[in-house]
């Protein structure tokens, strides 16, 4: 597979610019003009055309003919026929159920298994996981089943920070994934901090970015991993 999984697509240098390098690298083999479907339904304040042509703009230096892919005919043809599937940040929930309730989900995880590159970023790089169940986000609606792509064999904490403001008395990052991994001891989860990815090629996997990140299992002390190669446990 062919995966470039983000925390974050905004930064201070703007919309995805602190990545373009990686997602330059993600489709260095595919062709000019190569067909790309991005998948805005992680949008509920955001317009789905507004939210595409911002993302067609942001990559407009790539050469991707990117189409949203609710304004194609035929999703399921869209996808067929895509040499990159983009998937944008937003609610993981409604993402995930858009996709359910067309019949698309399957579709999506069989193209990248057969080839497709995968771009996500935060909802989207949660959706490449066996579950959604590490989101950051409020289950606004009911996406019938919180199964996911099932990409990887482990789960990611996009936008991860294990800060605590002074006063605040909620739990902290830290404390909520260790409630996660103590109903599912055998799942891994992998913090991704902000300005950090994934980037997937068949079975190598590198964290991205200048930041280390934790991985949570069990009741073990999370292990650190530092940009380079990541090797998940089974």
């Amino acid at each position: 597979m062919n995966l470039l999984l983000l925390s974050n697509s905004s930064s201070d240098a703007g919309y995805l610019v602190h990545a373009l390098p990686d997602i330059r690298e993600l489709i260095a083999s595919l062709p000019q003009g190569a067909p790309a479907v991005f998948v805005p339904y992680a949008g509920v304040t955001r317009d789905w055309d507004d939210y595409t042509a911002l993302v067609a703009s942001a990559l407009a230096d790539t050469g991707l003919d990117i189409q949203g892919l609710h304004r194609a005919e035929d999703p399921a043809a869209a996808l067929e026929g895509a040499a990159i599937i983009i998937v944008g940040g937003g609610n993981t929930f409604n993402l995930l159920g858009q996709l359910r309730r067309l019949g698309l989900l399957e579709v999506v995880a069989r193209r990248v298994r057969e080839g497709a590159a995968y771009l996500g970023w935060s909802a989207g790089s949660n959706l490449s996981c066996p579950s959604i169940c590490t989101t950051n986000d409020m289950p606004i609606t009911d996406p019938q089943g919180f199964d996911a792509l099932g990409l990887l064999s482990f789960q990611i904490n996009p936008h991860y920070t294990n800060a605590h403001p002074p006063g605040h008395r909620g739990e902290t990052r830290a404390q909520r994934l260790a409630e996660f991994c103590t109903l599912n001891p055998r799942m891994p989860v992998l913090g991704l901090p902000e300005g950090s990815a994934l980037r997937v090629r068949g079975n190598r996997i590198d964290l991205v970015g200048a930041h280390d990140a934790p991985l949570f299992r069990g009741s073990e002390e999370p292990r650190v991993f530092r940009p380079g190669p990541v090797e998940i446990p089974a």
